[in-house]
């Protein structure tokens, strides 16, 4: 049996290699996403200088109608922390989606970049697609399939057949052959990193196959149906009203339904049929996205329905915590880091593995010759 899971380890492994290594370098850049990206584009993140009093956002959104012709506002962020700009993200006369960040204090544009164009769009579309929509999709879903069933089939060829040699097992032999060491590298520290990877490629399945999210929901609520995040606008042909401070009306009316410490974003729906939903975010809670929602008549301003993150069902709260999990994040830098170091670590797997396979085909050769 272990001779034949061996062989399964070997070429699954060899098959899924390169893609194991561009999801797992993609993966470990986007745990630190924020942080590079601040590091990267300061202006995106932080204001020149805190004022008094902020523009409101209705402001902010004709200043961008006006001087870069974008037609139509899909996202609005904001964050509680007074030194953050505010990003917008709206379609602009090509119809492409173009993200601004604003000092909320001005109402300037500090920086702006096409959603295509921007560096961890790119990472992000490599990391579940391979840049192949779809079809990459399912290749990304495939070996992430082919990753769990490794981590596990690796699990069992690593275990040793007699307790006494578990010590061995657990230990590589830096001072011996790069043959033995890579060896050691490869089986010891992946059963090191075990538990945190298949983690982290189960969590990843969600965003792969809907069939695996169903079965989440119906693990956690015994049932596969789950609670739609979208509420249909109740005003069906727009009034045309005259509404100076709609988008700002629709943040201070949340800030005051949840009135909490909290990130606030207002989500726009591209279609004619769905209502604006408002997350805020609990800050006070140490486990990110734990958010309460609120949706506003896209027309009217007015509030439709309250959904407190309370009120979730328990399917809703563990796909919730599907993304500080998968990234790492569920419990601060602690966690991150541990994420950031098995994932580059997952990158090796397919390179000390090709090492292992190689080694023994040659060995194999030279045996026959002799």
């Amino acid at each position: 049996m272990k001779k034949k899971i061996g062989w399964l380890h070997l070429w699954l492994g060899l098959s899924s290699g390169l893609v194991v290594f561009i999801v797992a370098l993609t993966g470990s850049l986007m745990v630190f996403e924020e942080e590079i990206d601040s590091f990267i584009n300061p202006e995106f993140y932080n204001v020149p200088s805190i004022g008094t009093s902020k523009k409101s956002l209705d402001y902010c959104i004709s200043v961008l109608e006006k001087d870069y012709s974008i037609k139509k506002i899909s996202r609005i962020s904001t964050w509680d922390d007074k030194s953050r700009t505010i990003v917008i993200t709206g379609k602009n006369k090509d119809k492409e989606s173009q993200i601004f960040s604003m000092d909320p204090y001005t109402g300037k544009v500090l920086g702006t970049v096409l959603y295509r164009d921007r560096f961890f769009s790119i990472v992000l579309s490599l990391h579940r697609e391979l840049l192949l929509g779809d079809i990459g999709k399912i290749i990304t879903g495939v070996s992430c399939l082919i990753f769990v069933f490794l981590l596990l089939s690796g699990l069992i060829l690593w275990w040793p057949k007699k307790v006494q040699n578990l010590r061995q097992r657990l230990t590589v032999k830096w001072n011996s052959s790069f043959k033995r060491v890579n060896w050691d590298f490869h089986s010891t520290f992946g059963f090191y990193s075990f538990l945190f990877l298949l983690i982290i490629a189960l969590t990843g399945l969600v965003w792969s196959f809907d069939w695996f999210e169903k079965g989440l929901y119906f693990l956690a609520d015994g049932a596969v149906k789950k609670v739609s995040l979208k509420v249909e606008n109740p005003t069906k042909i727009d009034p045309k009203l005259d509404q100076k401070s709609f988008y700002q009306n629709i943040y201070n009316k949340t800030d005051s339904i949840f009135p909490y410490k909290g990130n606030i974003q207002i989500r726009i729906p591209s279609d004619t049929i769905n209502s604006i939903q408002v997350l805020k975010e609990h800050l006070d809670i140490s486990i990110p996205d734990q958010s309460s929602a609120v949706y506003f008549d896209k027309y009217t301003g007015e509030n439709i329905e309250i959904r407190p993150y309370a009120s979730f069902s328990r399917g809703d709260t563990v796909k919730r915590l599907v993304y500080p999990i998968h990234t790492g994040s569920v419990f601060g830098y602690p966690t991150k880091i541990i994420a950031f170091f098995v994932t580059l670590f997952a990158l090796t797997l397919p390179i000390t593995g090709l090492i292992i396979w190689l080694g023994r085909k040659k060995k194999k050769s030279n045996s026959k010759i002799v």
